[in-house]
């Protein structure tokens, strides 16, 4: 009679076995060595973003002291407010070492129309933000970039449902440009 209990157990050699050693066994010990290697190797290669610099000044006050130059239109209003507070969300005030300049651009696409209607039913909010910080100690551009943000809204027959899917996606936009642009900042500053 069959036996559906019975397992064909796949190991080793014989003579491996004698020995104790197991394919799979070696294979996680090597593994497991070379994690602890490439681990303890790589350890020197990370500073932290946020931890001291240079002689001892922490980033925080270093950024604290960028000064973010006004922003026309709403869009900008939303950027300015939000790198103001990633850079000093204290509310102390530190005399600026660093002026940042942000020139924004932005655009509306309709990527999906309605073949009845001949309405867009989606908007895509695509905004592309220049920015340069500058010195204020010898005017020297410190770095300069360009940050982006794509977000989307759903369109409706409401013409307010519209307005406001449109500006929380330009609220959307901002923060993300905001927090790429305080990244780049912190880790130039951070050098």
């Amino acid at each position: 009679m069959w036996s559906f209990e019975r397992r064909v157990q796949r190991t080793a050699s014989p003579r491996a076995r004698s020995r104790g050693c197991e394919p799979e066994g070696s294979r996680f010990a090597f593994a497991a060595l070379f994690a602890a290697v490439a681990s303890l190797s790589l350890s020197g290669c990370i500073q932290p973003l946020y931890g001291p610099i240079g002689a001892g000044a922490p980033l925080a006050a270093e950024l604290q002291a960028v000064a973010v130059d006004p922003i026309p239109e709403r869009l900008g209003h939303y950027v300015r407010n939000e790198l103001i507070f990633a850079f000093n969300g204290t509310g102390s005030d530190v005399p600026p070492r660093y002026r940042l300049s942000i020139a924004l651009k932005e655009r509306v696409q309709t990527p999906i129309l309605d073949t009845v209607t001949g309405r867009a039913t989606s908007a895509t909010i695509i905004v592309d933000a220049e920015y340069k910080l500058i010195s204020l100690a010898d005017e020297r551009e410190v770095t300069s970039g360009v940050a982006f943000g794509v977000a989307s809204y759903d369109r409706f027959s409401n013409r307010l449902s519209n307005v406001r899917a449109a500006r929380d996606s330009e609220i959307r936009d901002a923060r993300v440009i905001a927090d790429q642009i305080r990244t780049r900042v912190a880790t130039v500053l951070a050098r």
